[in-house]
């Protein structure tokens, strides 16, 4: 009996020897994995890339765009360091799942990409450095003594996982910045229509993405102005609106120039200014400009004396627009004292941003308009359809009669009165 309980004692003992060896070896296994997957072992698509190597401050790529800021790091340096894109994080907002990255193993070589939208709740979420600097206006608007542009700046690090006292891992940094004028470029080279968006374009970055500029028949810039084929009668009044779209609320639409021009571009040697700096034209009224995300001005139809000989004139308005912040928008209106007014400089103009109209279309006529000759015949006034020569004419013609008779009428009393001769 002994020896019976003897062997089932080892028995379970070989057992339990068994049963505690499987599960060291899974318990074993899963530590490398999670190890494997700590360490960042380098992936299959790195083994071979020219970027399988330590990290470089040239990793990574910077894109200002019109409405993101566009990061890509190469990921195969992280791997090397021991990383990978769930240790990448930006401005250490580990706790904030969209401030990390995607990676893209599909592009040559692989990346780790980051999207940051150009929006100020999107800055701040990550806690990304949103800095407005002022400098000193130069070129064709040193009227406006300050340019303000704005910088977005932030690191992309890594997070160790280590939880020892020491560790093997580099620390990875990458800083990144973006510096957007809100006195922007744009190159308008196509016939802009009222009231389509003009997309910005991002070689240098820009902080917002569209202009609007409409047309309107009210000073309520409501009803939309409609412009006859005949044109609109010289004189009418035409409101003029500028908005701008995907804009952060601390700041404002701010005018620098109106003009018009014959044709549909606005770089131009031809033009006649409705307004700009400390010049302004007497028929146009700047009603709201540096105080909202739109600006309003209005102005009287007029013709190009270049068009004389023509029954319509036709133009196009054109209107440089900036960005200032709200606090110190007033600051950047043109000083126009004349004891302080500014010499302005003549200089080739970078850094602003032209939307332009449909064409505008006036016709010879004023907003008066005279009554049709057919008026002028159900009435019985004749003379109406006489041209000036020929009412001349007749007037010459009444006159000589009128004297005549006159002097008939003066040798026959004449006569009567002299004395017969005996």
């Amino acid at each position: 009996m002994r020896v019976l309980r003897s062997n089932k004692e080892e028995q379970k003992m070989e057992t339990y020897r068994s049963t505690l060896g499987t599960t060291t070896l899974v318990s074993l296994l899963s530590f490398l994995v999670l190890i494997l997957r700590t360490e960042a072992q380098i992936p299959d698509v790195c083994v071979l890339s020219d970027t399988n190597r330590p990290p470089e401050n040239s990793d990574i790529t910077v894109v200002c765009g019109t409405e993101y800021m566009d990061l890509s790091i190469y990921i195969c340096p992280v791997y090397q360091a021991l990383y990978n894109q769930s240790l990448m994080v930006l401005n250490n907002e580990f706790n904030k799942p969209e401030c990390f990255g995607t990676a893209n193993m599909s592009a040559v070589p692989p990346v780790l990409q980051f999207k940051i939208p150009l929006n100020e709740s999107a800055i701040s979420a990550c806690n990304s450095i949103f800095k407005v600097t002022t400098e000193v206006g130069t070129g064709e608007f040193s009227d406006f003594s300050n340019v303000q542009f704005i910088n977005i700046s932030g690191v992309i690090n890594s997070i160790d996982p280590s939880a020892a006292m020491i560790t093997y891992r580099p620390q990875i940094m990458y800083m990144f910045s973006c510096r957007y004028p809100m006195q922007y470029v744009l190159n308008n080279t196509e016939v802009a229509v009222s009231g389509v968006k003009l997309a910005m374009r991002g070689n240098n970055g820009s902080f917002i993405s569209s202009l609007n500029l409409k047309l309107y028949s009210t000073e309520q810039y409501v009803e939309p102005l409609v412009i006859p084929a005949k044109g609109l009668s010289l004189k009418t009044k035409i409101y003029v609106a500028v908005t701008a779209t995907n804009l952060t609320d601390r700041f404002n639409v701010l005018l620098d120039r109106c003009y018009a021009t014959t044709n549909p571009y606005p770089a131009v040697d031809s033009f006649y200014d409705l307004f700009v700096g400390c010049t302004r034209d007497a028929q146009t009224k700047l009603s709201l400009n540096g105080v909202d995300q739109k600006a309003y001005f209005s102005f009287e139809a007029f013709r190009f004396v270049m068009h004389k000989n023509q029954t319509v004139s036709t133009f196009y308005l054109h209107c440089v627009t900036r960005l200032c912040e709200v606090s110190s928008c007033s600051s950047f209106l043109p000083n126009c004292d004349g004891a302080n007014r500014r010499k302005r400089e003549i200089q080739d103009v970078s850094d602003a941003a032209t939307v332009s109209s449909p064409a505008i279309l006036v016709g010879q006529l004023g907003s008066e308009e005279p009554r049709p000759a057919s008026y002028a015949s159900q009435t019985g006034l004749q003379s109406d359809n006489y041209s000036s020569p020929v009412v001349a004419v007749i007037v010459c013609i009444v006159i000589l009669t009128i004297f005549v008779a006159a002097m008939a009428a003066y040798v026959v009393l004449h006569n009567r009165r002299k004395p017969l001769i005996q």
